[in-house]
């Protein structure tokens, strides 16, 4: 038993909600944009292609997110996690006010739509940095025993937001009509998101430093050309990065973002109980996410992602089946996926963390994760709508069942880390 074993230990609540929420708002305003999408498509490109374009500008945000990650990434390894989750918020609460005022294509032409492309490309830098530096931050200042508890409270913040977001969608969806929700109605949820960073930029101007951070500055400060040491000094954690986040990222997407404009417009779902079953699932995400924190540090992190990863595989493709109309059906295919979902989420800053040194962890993560989400999660809701187009929907979920396998033998090759202390 360790030291910080020995001891009651009482957890830091108002520093850990502080250093998650900004997390959680940039999330929020990220889901928001493809839940609401079928609604704005045709307000900013014309034409039949609209809503292909529109998921089109989703994806070419993500290419950004590694340009984020590296810069905001090395930003934070520089300057410190602080600053660094101060930027990120700002930058992605004024790319959603800016999107809900934005004039539509009847108003100001294609104008409308490069202004769209250029808030989303800010959301993508900001987003970009977020996860690496919020990540670090909450790995750093958690004791070795309980790291997997402190990471949890990483994606409670951001269940609770995306909650919100599923929960606005049913709100707006039961309320307004159709007409509605594409004339004014989905300004609402952005506007809202910008209102909420101001809120998120409030209460992380408390945050301290984290000791690791400083201790190691005048190191990550020395090094030359750190995204090539990345490569040339940690080419197995790169690699071991890249593979479970390729499978993270597709089941973030496919649950929560993708998934909904395809039950509506492809399976013909009704959107009221597509939201309502959404929302179910994200209050079961939330509160998985401690207990299974807790468990990783009392029985280890690799087999948790060992189940998560092998269950997606085997399961993926019959859930595809009962996307279909019909509340029951839908909460199935949302209650599985996100429940399995939770087994890695809860803790993902802690895997992340772990595999590089301080004066590399917010770059190494930054880049790193950010271009397996660019590639993957960034083209999700494209090829899900391609597939459809050429009436082969299932084909998506096959492609989520390549990457679960491609996962579990990645993840096989991860030391057990629960209770070592980061490098």
């Amino acid at each position: 038993m360790t030291q910080d074993e020995a001891v009651a230990h009482k957890l830091p609540v108002r520093t850990l909600v502080a250093a998650s929420i900004g997390n959680a708002i940039e999330w929020y305003d990220w889901t928001i944009y493809t839940a609401f999408s079928v609604y704005f498509a045709s307000e900013f490109f014309p034409g039949e292609w609209a809503l292909i374009n529109t998921l089109a500008t989703f994806a070419l945000a993500f290419f950004f997110r590694p340009l984020g990650g590296w810069l905001l990434g090395r930003f934070a390894d520089l300057h410190g996690r602080k600053t660094a989750m101060l930027v990120t918020i700002s930058l992605m609460a004024g790319g959603s006010l800016i999107i809900g005022i934005l004039p539509t294509f009847a108003t100001i032409g294609w104008l409308a739509s490069i202004l769209l492309v250029l808030a989303r490309i800010g959301q993508g830098l900001s987003l970009g940095g977020e996860v690496s530096n919020a990540s670090a931050y909450l790995a750093e200042i958690a004791p070795a025993s309980r790291r997997g508890r402190y990471s949890s409270f990483f994606y409670i913040s951001t269940g609770a937001a995306l909650l919100i977001a599923s929960l606005l969608g049913f709100l707006l969806t039961s309320v307004l009509s159709d007409e509605q929700l594409s004339a004014y109605g989905w300004r609402i949820p952005f506007i809202l998101g910008g209102v909420l960073g101001l809120i998120g930029m409030w209460l992380r101007r408390t945050l301290a430093e984290t000791e690791q951070y400083e201790e190691n500055k005048t190191k990550a400060q020395a090094l030359k050309n750190p995204l090539l040491q990345t490569l040339r000094h940690h080419p197995k954690a790169v690699g071991q990065l890249v593979g479970f986040t390729m499978l993270s990222t597709l089941c973030y997407y496919t649950f929560f973002s993708a998934l909904t404009p395809f039950a509506v417009k492809n399976r013909g779902a009704d959107a009221t109980d597509v939201f309502l079953a959404l929302s179910i699932a994200t209050a079961l995400f939330i509160a998985l996410q401690y207990p299974l924190g807790a468990a990783s540090d009392r029985y280890g992190r690799k087999p948790q992602l060992l189940v998560w990863s092998a269950a997606v595989a085997v399961l993926i493709v019959p859930l595809s089946s009962l996307v279909k109309p019909g509340l029951g059906n839908l909460l199935v295919v949302f209650c599985v996926g996100v429940g399995l979902y939770s087994a890695m989420t809860s803790i993902a800053p802690a895997i992340m963390s772990e595999l590089f040194p301080t004066e590399l962890r917010g770059l190494g993560i930054g880049a790193w994760y950010n271009l397996t989400v660019a590639v993957f999660g960034g083209t999700a809701p494209l090829v899900i709508q391609a597939f459809a187009k050429f009436d082969a929907s299932t084909g998506f979920f096959w492609y989520l069942v390549v990457g679960a396998v491609i996962a579990f033998f990645v993840i096989r090759t991860l030391p057990e880390t629960r209770a070592t202390e980061l490098r």
